[in-house]
Formats: C-alpha cells, structure tokens, sequence
C-alpha cells in the first residue's frame, strides 16, 4: 500500500477499520509460519526462573497417548534432523486443552490475568449494526470488575487501525499463578449467526491501531457449583470487544453478580489444595476419558469423568479455556497480506514504506530505494528523538542482504563504470552519490544528503537541471535513479593497488578412519569429479576463472600436484604440523578445464589410497592454515572447502578436548558451553579475513565434536557450517550432495568490505552476523554469498527531521568470482515522527524478532540463558505497554491491546524463547545448540520466520488436481486429525505426520502398503508412484525444499509412534517438554508483564 495513495475501497491489512462487537477469530485456523523448537520456560512447570516465585500454571494439554519415551538413538539414527527436540501433547482429534486455574497471592495487585474466551462455534457474518445502550447496559449489569461495575469502554479516538482486543476479568484472584488464570474449555450450544451483543463504542474518525481481545460474559454450559458467594472482587469476564475480522461469536447470556452453578467439580492446581476429580472437554463441549497421565495435574486420572467423590473446600468459579481462535494467529496475518498485497509490485519511490510480508509473493520496482530483498528494517518510521527512542523501546535495526538472489522477473543491479576516475563521493563523509543528492547552482555543485556537506560536480559528470531542479539525465543513470547499483571499483579500491587475480577453492579432505569407514571420502571423491564442471562463473563466461587445489589429511596433511603436463598426480606429506607451510606452488592450484585428466585420476585414487587405514585421530588449525597460505602464496582470496569427522585431538596447534557437560545447563557457567575452547581459533581466523580466505565447513560427527570451537572460523570468515550428525550415505547422501552443489555454485563476492553510512541524527552501533571486524564501522568479509545477512542496530546522536526523513546506505566493496573489483551499493529512506504512533504503525515484527533472535542469541556468549530470555521479555512487554499507554484508547486493564502490526510478536517472542539454544530439551546436544546459535546469526527474515514458526500444511484436504500450495494450518497439535497427512517445514527439516485413520486409499496411493501399520516409521524417501496424490506431494516437497538455504531432509512420522515426540516439538503454539509455555499462557503472561509495567 502506497502510503502516498488514497485508501482503496476495502481496508487492506493493517489500515484502520471500525471495531465490530463480539469478534471470535474462527478463520485463525488457516496456515503456518516460522519454524521455533520450543524452549523451557521456568514459569510454566516449576518455580518462576525469571519472574516472582508464584505457582506454577498454564494450559495443560492432553495427556500423551502414546506415552512413547524420548527418541534415543537405538529408536532413531542419530542423523535423523539437522537437530532434534521433542515437543509434548497429545494426538487426539482436535480435543481443547483444559486449563487450570491458580491464585494469585491476595496481596499481590493486578492479579487478573488475561480472561479468555469462551469456545464458541464462530459463525461468518458482515459487520451488523451495533448494540443498542440497553444492551450494553444489560451486559454490564451481569459483570462485577474488582468488586465494582465495569464501566463501558471510552470511544475510540486516535485514528490508527483496527483494534483486536483481549480482555480479562480485572478481579484479583487470591493466589493466581504468574500466567493467569483461565476458564475451561467449554463449546457454547448456541450457533446463532448473530453477533454477540458485546459493547460497541461509539466510532469517531477511526479506531485505535491495535489488536485487543476480550473474554465473553461468562455463560453457556453449566459450571462446577460454588459452595459459598464469590471470592471479592470475583467477576465474569467482560464483554468481548471487537477484532478487525468479519467473523464474530455467537451470543453468550451475562449472569447476575454472585449467581451459583452446579456441575462436577474443576480440578485445581496441584500442590495448592487438595486434588478434585475433573473431566476433560472436548470441542463439542461433550465429556470424555483421557488416556494417559496429564503433565500438569496430580492426579492419576484427571480426565476421567468422576462425579461420586467428596466434594472440597470452596472451589473458585472454574477457568474457561481462553479459545486460541481467538487470539492473533500468524496463519491469518500471513494469508491476509498475501491477499492484500501478494498482486501489486511493490514500488520502491515512497519514502518510508513497509513492504509486504516475508511470507507473501511479489514483485519490486526499484524508483529509488533498495528492494526489500535487500533491506529489511525492524521499523520505516523511525523516532525523531531518542528519548522518544528510549520511551517506545523499538529496536531501530535493518537487516542486510547485499548480494541477495532476485527472482527470474527481477533485472540484477546495473554496473556503472566511471573510468579511471572511479564513482562520485562526497568529500567530506565519503558516502557515494544517490538518488537522494540535492544538485544545486544549476547542477554544478550537489549537497550530500548524510552530512549535508556541498561539492563540486566534475566537469565530466556535470548536467542541467530541469525546471524541478532535478538533473536531466537522471533516469538515464542507475546512480540517481535506482536503490541499488554496483560501479566498477578503480585500483585505488584493491589491495596494494593492484588488481586481484581470480579466486581459488580448495578441497580439504579428512581421510582419516571414521571419513573412509562411512563412505564419504568415496562418494565425494566421485561427486566432485562432475561438480568441479559448475563453479560459479561471471556473466556469460564460457568457463569459470576459479582455479582448484586438493588437500587429504589426518594427523598429516598431503598436498597434491596436479598440474595439467602430468601423466598422474604427485603426492607430497607435510607431518610437521606445528609449523605449516605449502610444499609447492606450480600445480597446487589449477585451472579445472586444462587438468581434467589429472584430477579426474586423483579423485579415483584418493579413496583407495586410504581405504585400510587405521589413523582415528585428525588435525584441524592446521588443515586451515595450509590452505590460507597456499591461497595467500598465489596471491589471491579464495574459499576453502573442509570435511571434516571428528574432535580434533592429535597433538598439533588448536587440539581440543572433550569439554562436554550438560550438567551445566542452567547454571551461570553454561555460557562457557557456546564459547570457544581456546583463542587459537579467533587468531587464525583474524589472519584469513586479511587474506580473503573464506571458511565453508562441512561436519559428519558421530559424537560430540565442539561445534562451538570450529565454527569459529567460518563464523568470522563469512563462511557457513554444514552439520550431519551420524552419516550414513544410504540416508544422508542425498541431503549433503545437494548442499554441497549448491554451496559450491553459489555465487560469491570475495575480500569483502562492508560500510553503513547514516544521514546526521543516527548512527549504526551494533553489527549481527558472520563477519570479522577490526574497527568500529567496516565489516570485514572474507567471503560473502547471497544467503547471507548483516544486521545492523542504529542509534540517536542527535534530534532528526520529520521533515528530511532519515537515510541508510550500504556500501560493499569486494572481488567478483572473476576476478572483479566492484562496488555495491543499496539506499534507503526512513520517515521520521514525533507521535508514538507513528512509529507503531510502521514496524516490520518479522524483522523485528529476526533481530530479536540474533540479539538473545549473541548474548548467551556471555550471560546465563535466563537472564537472556528475561531481558527478551522485559524489551517486549516494554514496547507493548508503551503503545498501550501512548496510542491505544483508554480501556479497561483487563484487556490486552496489541498495536495491529505487533500483533503477532508475543508468538514469535514466545516461539525465540522455547528454541533449542534459550531453552533445550533433554535430548538436545551442547553441539546442536552451538550448530543453530551460528546458523542463526545469519540467517534473513524470510529464514528465521520459517524457522522459528514452522509451516504445517495440510496434505488431503485441497483438491488433488490444485496446483497450488494447500493453506497452512497453525502450528498446534488440535489442528491435527488423525484422518489426514500432514507436511510440517522449518527451513531445516521436513515431516510427513500421517494420521492413524488416513483412508487405506490415500496410504497405498503415497507409501505403495496396503494399510497405515505397514507404513515404515522414519521413512526418508517417498516411492515414486504414478498417481495424481504422489505426484502432487513429491512436487510439494521438491518446491518447498527449492524456497529454502539448505536440503531439508524428510522424515516420515506416524501418529502415536516414538518419531512422534520429534515432530511435537515443532507444534510451537503448544506447551513444549521442556518447559516452553504454550502461546495462550504466554499472552496471558506477556499481558501480566505489561499490567505490572502501567501500575
């Protein structure tokens, strides 16, 4: 949407629209989103880690059917997921969770948590009129609020779109739990397809930009009896008030003050009073037998009916289940935009526009600034003052892809070429000219837009103005006209002022006993004889200027002689591996094309040449130290290809030991788990950077191997880590050939140099990302792909201009893979405000959880994983009770109100919170979490959405012959029917759930058995069947695997059996096992956090 535009007729996504009363989110239940492992949460299950230490509480989901012990590696190869966490819940066919309900001390203020809303049939309708005064009256009549009438919420003013809101009962609950306490899930009978009387607030101009929900009068079914009048200041959940879709809840009657009701009594919490029998509902409100022990209740049989038993003390009123449908889902947000803005180019001409989603499809026009491709920011309207910076709490972050891949449809930067006198710059800040340059005296001098400063124009450069003030050749050069563009660099911009010679790759293999045992010397050997045909190539050039060279090692490192005039390849040993050198030059490095012959021969020989060895022991610093110093003998930057087994442990320089202790998990020392063992690493990594020597490391460990440690040097070299735990060729091969063709085709700039430059009043303090830097302003790339991202945090130094607006620029100089010295640079203009919500109303929370992540995960290098996650928390209730108390219309406390573009951050927040480095399981190794802590550093938005969320998509309910993509559902286990198949994706791994009760057709159509028990668990590969349903799932896998950085291997898992824990653990809005808390209590939490904060 075009900022500069007139509203279109029907309000797109994130504009604002009038509030409808009684909102029920039933369309929430479309599709998925980023991939998170779950993580623990100390609140949830035990003592509060980070918060007051009150009892535990939450929704607790069904029991586990299956009751099937962790995944060990006896029941799963070790190698089954790029890593692996199991999750927790049942498979049931959609059952709603019972909620507990706890106290909160009395004394404690603003104990009401987040009162949910009742579980209703929503029905579809268009907006109706709203209720009438004797209505609204009625319905407060039936509500008592902290022991007085609730009085109706005030219009709405402040014109910012539609409010979707949540609402608690504001009583204080004596003893309630940290997360709030919610209703039971119960299914109203009603289905009319009228909306619920709820509270309408007069309209004015517009309504407030915000989500906000609200629970339902309570009603419906009836509830546990009450042996004595309400607890003070106990009421029933106030009116629901309105959510910006067209769907609402069926009506639910208000009950009088202090009315009693008579049903079986609740379960209460354990550990707080003695344990009632309970029942457990299903969504149609019917009763019905658990099967198995439930995680957060004592009793034995919490879910069976069980009505002759003694009744307790006085029970409070029993929780409602607050309905997930009810509250923001990523699923709807994505499909919305996808909807709104999937079918307009997004031109890039407006000043401080918010791209469409990562999730949606589209295509840019460059007018001016950068694609979003390029740049992302966390938000495009940013504070004119940094109190108001500090007041709003809003990162201020742009994440940097510089040499991102456009699609087909997209043209590629245009390549300007100055001649000798190379690109325009200013003279003072050195920022390169832009579109934003102000031309001035008749064209002949320009003011710079970062430092304001005046320059002269070249008489070579000079041009007339037209009547505008605008140079009449402005459209015609890609520099005043265009985002993004790359000038050809002049020797000034090359090392020792000359310029560079192509770059070299060179493979290092460890041939030592476990790389030959599992095969892999032999299948890359023969892989690289066909692959060495694809290395990257400039433009339309007929062969690729890269030249190769071939190490094997273990103790020892041989270096090979390949040159094009040998009948066969020589062999010469370096065993003095204390003091590395490189025992030839001519013929170590050489051009493909002219040694085919040669190589072809080594590649046949090195697998037999080592075949019977013994030697389990392997060298490493050293291997990385050969190959920088061959790349810097030839005088070149280069990339070094490492395969590498095990833990380094013969004696050499950089030897390691086992350090692995999970005992310290939790502790203050846990850090020391993700840092590196030793600071040779930092050393020889510093040494490649200035050599341009690029790091891409590819790992098949079968034990521990201290990722943290080795990653170091591909870390800061720009380089990427590859890790297959437990490698067995029969199920990995096809995974790591195909990550190696693509890391080896993959285009690259080499010796790179990055600098962000900022118009006057920000400044970038803060770099995340893959890279080495030896001052406070140049990211220094050995190597840099387009997959990977820089992340930059700006802060204030001075007051901005709403007027001026605010200016980035990243320049990134660097070789090309053809030897090339170039220059790329990508602009971007901010808008500026002075109101607060303004700045809500342009924040980008993909981005803004994507810097999040990097942000948590930076900063377990040096402080205990619970205070990381607090802060995370902390940063995020703060934004939110900001926006509440500055831009939302005054309402009652008891409901949480989300700005409508921040909707989805407390998902996202609570989906970085479970993931496996800020929370693990039991089962997640030290070297897992180091492997995703590295990953994710880089990764760009679109990754860490996927990621964090992950997609679950629905495989038999589209019709067959649709083409196109089935929509997703959220990532929860009620969204599962053990009737249909499921694909679950995260960037990283692929899961194939299929239900117990699939149709025998649909089993034999896709697996070839006859019935769902002949089905092989952990199955990796789908046989190729020629029927539609197998030709539409194995092009559905094919495509997803296509979207995405790395293979993702697939994993077949059956309903009820052990892999099953696996694949939960990727169901992010549920409880995890290891502590993570579902979405719904972690809203209620996050809506405590920011009570606590406004009090």
């Amino acid at each position: 949407m075009n900022v500069n535009q007139s509203a279109p007729p029907v309000p797109p996504f994130g504009q604002s629209q009038p509030i409808y009363p009684g909102y029920h989110q039933s369309s929430y239940g479309g599709q998925p989103g980023s991939a998170v492992p779950p993580t623990p949460y100390g609140a949830y299950n035990g003592p509060v880690p980070g918060y007051q230490q009150t009892h535990p509480q939450g929704v607790s989901r069904a029991p586990p059917s299956s009751g099937a012990p962790p995944v060990s590696t006896a029941q799963a190869p070790c190698g089954q997921a790029a890593y692996g966490q199991f999750g927790q819940g049942d498979i049931q066919n959609g059952p709603s969770s019972t909620v507990q309900m706890q106290r909160l001390p009395g004394s404690q203020q603003f104990g009401s948590p987040l009162a949910p809303v009742v579980s209703q049939p929503a029905v579809l309708q268009p907006y109706g009129p709203p209720p009438t005064s004797a209505q609204v009256t009625a319905q407060l009549a039936g509500m008592q609020l902290s022991g007085a009438v609730a009085p109706a919420p005030p219009p709405s003013g402040l014109g910012y779109g539609p409010p979707t809101s949540l609402a608690s009962a504001s009583g204080s609950f004596p003893n309630s739990g940290p997360y709030g306490s919610y209703p039971q899930g119960q299914a109203s009978p009603l289905s009319q397809a009228q909306g619920h009387p709820g509270v309408q607030p007069p309209l004015r101009s517009a309504p407030p930009l915000a989500s906000s929900f609200t629970p339902p009068a309570s009603g419906g079914p009836r509830m546990p009896s009450m042996t004595g009048p309400l607890p003070p200041g106990q009421g029933f959940g106030g009116p629901p008030v309105s959510q910006p879709n067209h769907v609402s809840s069926p009506p639910v009657q208000a009950l009088p003050p202090g009315t009693q009701m008579t049903g079986p009594p609740v379960p209460p919490p354990p550990m707080h009073s003695p344990q009632q029998p309970g029942y457990q509902l299903q969504q149609n409100g019917s009763f019905g037998p658990a099967g198995g022990p439930q995680p957060s209740y004592g009793g034995p049989y919490p879910g069976a009916p069980n009505f002759g038993s003694q009744p307790g003390p006085p029970q409070p009123l029993p929780p409602k289940r607050l309905d997930p449908d009810a509250i923001p889902s990523p699923i709807q947000v994505i499909e919305d935009d996808r909807n709104n803005r999937g079918s307009e180019p997004f031109v890039t001409g407006v000043r401080g526009q918010v791209p469409p989603l990562v999730t949606t499809n589209f295509l840019v026009k460059d007018q001016g600034n950068a694609s979003p491709r390029y740049i992302r920011c966390t938000s495009y309207n940013i504070p004119c003052t940094s109190d108001m910076a500090k007041q709003a709490q809003v990162p201020l972050a742009a994440v940097i892809k510089p040499l991102a891949r456009l699609p087909p449809e997209e043209a590629s930067p245009y390549v300007v070429d100055h001649g000798e006198s190379g690109p325009l710059r200013c003279n003072r800040c050195k920022a390169y000219m832009c579109p934003f340059m102000q031309f001035v005296e008749g064209g002949r001098r320009f003011q710079c837009c970062f430092c304001s400063c005046v320059n002269d124009v070249p008489p070579q450069y000079f041009q007339h103005l037209d009547h505008t003030g605008k140079r009449v050749d402005a459209y015609d050069r890609p520099e005043l006209s265009l985002g993004s563009y790359e000038f050809l660099a002049t020797v000034d911009y090359c090392k020792n002022n000359k310029f560079p010679s192509p770059p070299a790759f060179i493979f290092m293999i460890d041939v030592s006993y476990n790389a030959i045992r599992t095969g892999l010397v032999r299948l890359l050997c023969e892989e690289l004889k066909s692959l060495l045909d694809y290395l990257p190539r400039e433009g339309g050039a007929e062969e690729s200027a890269i030249r190769v060279g071939f190490v094997t090692y273990n103790k020892v490192l041989h270096f090979y002689n390949v040159k094009s005039s040998l009948a066969q390849p020589q062999m010469m040993v370096v065993s003095d591996v204390a003091d590395m050198f490189v025992p030839l030059l001519d013929g170590f490095l050489v051009n493909v094309n002219e040694s085919q012959a040669v190589i072809t021969s080594l590649l046949d020989q090195i697998p037999e040449m080592f075949a019977d060895t013994r030697e389990t022991e392997t060298v490493f610093a050293p291997v990385i130290q050969a190959g920088m110093e061959a790349l810097k003998a030839a005088e070149c930057a280069g990339k070094l290809f490492l395969f590498h087994t095990s833990l380094p442990v013969a004696e050499a320089p950089g030897r390691l030991k086992n350090r692995d202790d999970r005992k310290l998990i939790n502790t203050d020392k846990e850090k020391t788990l993700f840092q590196p063992q030793t600071g040779a690493y930092q050393t020889l990594a510093k040494d490649c950077v200035a050599q341009g020597c690029c790091v891409d490391l590819f790992l098949f460990p079968n034990q521990y191997v201290d990722v943290a440690t080795l990653s170091v040097v591909p870390q800061l070299t720009g380089g990427s880590v590859y890790k297959y735990a437990c490698f067995q060729v029969e199920n990995d091969q096809e995974r790591f050939l195909s990550d190696l063709r693509r890391d080896i085709q993959k285009v690259v700039g080499f010796d790179a140099v990055m600098r962000v430059r900022t118009s006057t009043g920000i400044r970038a303090v803060d770099f995340f990302g893959a890279f080495y830097m030896s001052n406070t302003t140049d990211v220094e790339l050995a190597g840099l792909d387009g997959d990977k991202t820089v992340t930059v945090e700006f802060k204030h130094d001075d007051r901005l201009n709403e007027e001026s607006g605010a200016v980035l620029q990243c320049a990134l100089l660097y070789t090309s893979c053809a030897g090339q010295r170039r220059l790329r640079i990508h602009n971007l203009a901010l808008n500026c405000c002075t109101q607060l919500a303004d700045l809500y109303r342009n924040c980008e929370t993909d981005t803004l959880i994507n810097y999040m992540a990097k942000f948590a995960y930076r900063g377990v290098l040096n402080s205990p994983v619970k205070t990381v996650r607090d802060t995370l928390i902390t940063q995020c209730a703060q934004i939110l009770a900001c926006y509440r108390k500055n831009c939302a219309s005054p309402s009652s406390a008891g409901q949480l109100i989300l700005p409508e573009c921040m909707k989805l951050l407390p998902v996202y927040l609570n989906c970085v919170l479970k993931s496996d480095v800020l929370q693990p399981g039991a089962e997640v190794t030290t070297d897992d979490r180091a492997y995703v802590r590295q990953l994710v550093t880089s990764m760009d938005v679109a990754e860490t959405n996927v990621f964090f969320y992950p997609r679950l998509l629905p495989l038999t309910k589209s019709p067959i012959e649709s083409t196109s993509e089935p929509p997703a559902v959220r990532a929860s286990e009620e969204r599962l029917s053990n009737g249909d198949i499921y694909l679950l994706e995260n960037g990283l791994n692929l899961f194939l759930w299929v239900g117990a009760s699939v149709q025998q057709g649909v089993v034999q159509s896709l697996f070839n058995v006859s019935s769902f028990t002949q089905i092989t668990s952990g199955l990796g590969v789908l046989p190729v069947l020629d029927n539609p349903l197998s030709k539409k799932v194995r092009g559905l896998i094919a495509s997803l695997r296509a979207q995405r950085m790395r293979y993702m291997k697939l994993i077949v898992v059956k309903q009820e059996d052990k892999l099953e824990m696996l694949f939960k653990h990727f169901l992010v809005e549920d409880k995890s096992l290891s502590g993570g808390a579902s979405y719904v209590d972690f809203l209620c939490h996050m809506h405590k956090e920011i009570r606590q904060l406004l009090s």
